[in-house]
C-alpha cells in the first residue's frame, strides 16, 4: 500500500509527460487525476487508524516508537556505509501523506477546469504530479541523503511550475529567483548533512538520534568552526535550519515566495499548502531530538519565526493582487509553525501546517475562482460587489477566512474553525516559554494575529462587498486606465459567473476540513499530553511540561489572539465599508510608510545593490576584461597574429628559383664549418 500511495504520483507524471502529445490532453488529465485520488484515498486508510484506531498497521514498536519500514534496494554502500533505500512511514509521515496527497488530487481536479484552455496541459499534468511525488520521497525519506533527493526534487519542480508559461519574461524570472534563492538555503542543508554524519557518524535517522540521545551522558561535542571552539550541535542545528528558511520562505530567504504567484494558481496552492512550503517544517519536526540538544538553535528557530510572521503580516496589509495578500499570508503563518517548533511544541507546529493546508488550499482556489470570474484580473481595487455574480466562490471564501483569522471561543475544545485551534495552540506555548525571547513571540505572533484578521477581512471587502470598481487604478504606480480599461472592467464584471463544478467540488472538500479538522484533531496533536505522546509515538519529541504550562496560561492569553482578530475585522469593516476613503487618506498622509510596506520593507533592492549588481559587475569584467580582452584579444588572438607574421617571412623564402636554395645552403654550410673551426679550438 505505502509503495501505491508513493509512487502512483511518478508514474501518472511519466504517463503524461512522455506520452501526453499521443494519448492526448484529456487522457493526460484523467490519468494523472485519477492516480492521485487512489493514492490520496490510500493516505487516509493509512492515517485513520493511526488517529482513532490506536496505531500504525504493520509497524515495529521499540520502547515508545513505532515505525514501519520498507526496504526497496541497495542504494549507496562505501566502506563502511551501507545505504538502503527505505520508506519510513511513522505518524508524522502518515499526516504528511494525507497533507500532500489530499491537497495535490484537489488541485489536479481543480486544474482539469481552470487549464482547460492551455495548449499544453499534459505538460503541466506531468509536472504537478511529478511536485507531488518529490515531496512524497522528502517525507518517507529514512535518511538525510534520501530527505535530500526530495528536497531537490521540489525544488527542481517548483521551478517548472512557475515557470510554466515560459514565454511570459516575469514567470520566467520568478522561476529563476526562487531556484537561486533556495540553492542558499540548499547550500546551508548540505553542509548540514554533512556535519552531522562528521559529528554523529550516522546517515540515517535512527542512528543519528540514538547517537544524540547518548549525549545527556557522554556530553555535547565541541568542534572547530571558522577558527572558534564552537557547540557542534548547535552548527548543525544552524545550518540545517538554513535550508528550512529557504524552502519556508523565512525572513532574510523569503523573496521567492511572493513572486512565485507568476506560476498558474493551481500551482500556488499546491506550493503553499502542501509540498515546499511545509518542506521546511516537516524536516525541522523530524529532526526534532536533534534540535533538542541545542538551546540556542531552538532559540534561533523561535525568532526568525516570529519575525518572519511579523513581517509577512505588515507587508499583506498593503497589496493589491489578491494571489499576494495569500501568498504573504502563507509566509507568516510559516512563521507560527516555526515559532513552535522552536519553543519545543513540535506537536503544535504540525498541527498547524496539518490544518493550514485545508485552509490555504481552499483561499488560493478561492482567489483562482474569482480570477477566472473577472477573466484573469488580479487587482482586488478593479473588484467589488462579486458576492452576487458569485455567490459560492464567496461563500467558500468566507471559510477560508474564518479559518484563518481563527474565528473560536477560547476555551473550548469544538466551537472553532481550524486556524482558531492550531494558531492559538502556537501562541499558548510561546508565552509558556517564558523569558525575553517567549514573550518577543508571542506578542510578535498576537500583532501578526491582528494584522492577518486586517488584510484578510480587507480581501473579502474588496473584491466581494460593496460596489463594483471601473479599473481606475494603476498596479502600483496610481496611473489611471484608459477608457478601454474601463470598458474591459465593465464586460468583466456584467459577464462574471461561477466556476464549473469541476472547481467548485475541491472548493467543497476544503471547506469541509477548514471547518472540522481543528476541532476533531485537537485533542490529538495538542490537548491532551498522554493522547499526543500515544499518537505520534515517538516520530517527534513531545515536551510535556511545555504542554502543560501552555495550557495553563493567564486567561487574557487565551483570548489575546481572539481579541485581536476582532479588533483586525472592526478596522477593516471601517476602512473599508463604511468608510472606504479613508484607506487612501491614511496613504496620502503616511507616504513613507506606505511605500515601504508596499516594497515590502525594500528587501528586492536592497539584494539586488548588495548581491545582484555585484555579481553582474564582476561577470561583465571577467566577460570583457578577462575573455575578451586577455584571453580572446592579446592571448588567442595576438598569438595568432604572431604565428601569421613568423609563417609570412617563412613563406617568402620560398621563391621556387634555385639560385636562392643555392645560395641558402652556401650561407648553411659557411655557418657550419665557422661553428666547426671554433668548438675544434682551431682559432
Amino acid at each position: 500500500m505505502i509503495q501505491a500511495i508513493v509512487f502512483l504520483p511518478l508514474i501518472g507524471a511519466l504517463i503524461a509527460g512522455l506520452l501526453g502529445r499521443i494519448i492526448g490532453h484529456r487522457t493526460s488529465e484523467y490519468i494523472t487525476t485519477g492516480l492521485l485520488i487512489v493514492s490520496a484515498v490510500l493516505s487516509w486508510v493509512v492515517f485513520l487508524p493511526v488517529a482513532f484506531g490506536g496505531g500504525l498497521m504493520g509497524a515495529e514498536v521499540g520502547g515508545d516508537t513505532a515505525v514501519l519500514k520498507i526496504e526497496l534496494m541497495r542504494w549507496i554502500q562505501v566502506g563502511g556505509m551501507d545505504l538502503r533505500w527505505v520508506l519510513r512511514v511513522d505518524t508524522l509521515t502518515a499526516i504528511m501523506l494525507v497533507v500532500v496527497n489530499t491537497v495535490s488530487s484537489l488541485v489536479h481536479i481543480y486544474s482539469i477546469g481552470y487549464m482547460a484552455d492551455d495548449p499544453h496541459r499534459s505538460r503541466f499534468f506531468a509536472y504537478l504530479s511529478l511536485f507531488t511525488f518529490a515531496m512524497l520521497m522528502l517525507v518517507t525519506a529514512d535518511n538525510f541523503l534520501q530527505m535530500f533527493f526530495g528536497w531537490e526534487g521540489v525544488g527542481l519542480a517548483s521551478y517548472l511550475l512557475i515557470g510554466f508559461w515560459y514565454t511570459k519574461p516575469s514567470a520566467n524570472a520568478a522561476a529563476m529567483k526562487a531556484f537561486v534563492v533556495n540553492r542558499v538555503g540548499d547550500f546551508g542543508f548540505m553542509l548540514g548533512i554533512f556535519g552531522s554524519f562528521l559529528v554523529l557518524g550516522q546517515i540515517d535517522f535512527d542512528g543519528a538520534f540514538a547517537t544524540a540521545a547518548g549525549f545527556a551522558s557522554t556530553g555535547l561535542p565541541v568542534m572547530q568552526f571558522l577558527g572558534w571552539q564552537v557547540d557542534a550541535m548547535t552548527v548543525v542545528c544552524l545550518l540545517l535550519f538554513m535550508g528550512a528558511m529557504g524552502k519556508s520562505a523565512q525572513f532574510l530567504l523569503h523573496t521567492w515566495l511572493p513572486d512565485a504567484m507568476e506560476g498558474p494558481t493551481p500551482v500556488s496552492a499546491l506550493i503553499h499548502a502542501a509540498t515546499m512550503v511545509t518542506a521546511g517544517v516537516f524536516m525541522v519536526a523530524r529532526l526534532s531530538p536533534l534540535f533538542e540538544t541545542s538551546p540556542t538553535a531552538m532559540t534561533f528557530v523561535m525568532i526568525i519565526g516570529a519575525i518572519t510572521a511579523f513581517f509577512a503580516a505588515t507587508v499583506g496589509l498593503v497589496q493589491n493582487d489578491i494571489k499576494r495578500v495569500i501568498a504573504y499570508s502563507t509566509c507568516s503563518q510559516l512563521g507560527y509553525m516555526f515559532v513552535a517548533l522552536g519553543a519545543g511544541a513540535y506537536s503544535a507546529g504540525v498541527f498547524h501546517l496539518f490544518t493550514h493546508a485545508f485552509f490555504k488550499a481552499l483561499l488560493f482556489l478561492g482567489a483562482g475562482a474569482v480570477i477566472h470570474a473577472m477573466h484573469h484580473e488580479q487587482d482586488m481595487r478593479n473588484m467589488g460587489g462579486l458576492r452576487h455574480k458569485i455567490p459560492v466562490t464567496y461563500a467558500m471564501m468566507l471559510i477560508g477566512t474564518l479559518a484563518l483569522t481563527g474565528v473560536g471561543i477560547p476555551g473550548s475544545e469544538w466551537l472553532g474553525f481550524a486556524g482558531f485551534f492550531s494558531k492559538d495552540s502556537i501562541i499558548e506555548a510561546a508565552y509558556a516559554v517564558g523569558g525575553n525571547t517567549g514573550m518577543f513571540a508571542f506578542w510578535m505572533l498576537v500583532v501578526a494575529a491582528l494584522f492577518t484578521s486586517f488584510y484578510s477581512w480587507r480581501l473579502i471587502h474588496l473584491t466581494f462587498h460593496g460596489k463594483p470598481r471601473p479599473a481606475a487604478h494603476g498596479h502600483d504606480d496610481d496611473a489611471a486606465h484608459d477608457d478601454h480599461a474601463h470598458a474591459e472592467h465593465g464586460s468583466a464584471y456584467d459577464h462574471a459567473h461561477e466556476a464549473p463544478n469541476v472547481m467548485l467540488v475541491p472548493l467543497y472538500v476544503l471547506g469541509v476540513g477548514a471547518v472540522l479538522s481543528g476541532a476533531v484533531f485537537y485533542s490529538m496533536f495538542f490537548h491532551d499530553v498522554a493522547h499526543i505522546e500515544h499518537f505520534f509515538a515517538g516520530s517527534v519529541v513531545v515536551n510535556h511540561e511545555l504542554i502543560e504550562a501552555a495550557h495553563h496560561v493567564p486567561l487574557w492569553v487565551k483570548w489575546s489572539a481572539t481579541i485581536a482578530m476582532v479588533l483586525g475585522f472592526v478596522a477593516a469593516y471601517w476602512m473599508y465599508i463604511r468608510r472606504p476613503e479613508m484607506p487612501g487618506q491614511l496613504a496620502a498622509t503616511n507616504p513613507g510608510l506606505y511605500k515601504f510596506l508596499l516594497n515590502k520593507w525594500y528587501f528586492d533592492e536592497l539584494y539586488d545593490a548588495i548581491f545582484v549588481r555585484p555579481a553582474l559587475w564582476i561577470g561583465r569584467a571577467f566577460w570583457k576584461g578577462f575573455d575578451d580582452w586577455l584571453i580572446d584579444d592579446k592571448i588567442t588572438e595576438g598569438l595568432g597574429r604572431r604565428v601569421q607574421n613568423v609563417t609570412g617571412w617563412v613563406t617568402k623564402l620560398q621563391s621556387g628559383y634555385l639560385y636562392h636554395y643555392a645560395f641558402v645552403m652556401l650561407i648553411g654550410i659557411a655557418a657550419l664549418l665557422t661553428w666547426a673551426i671554433v668548438a675544434g679550438g682551431l682559432i
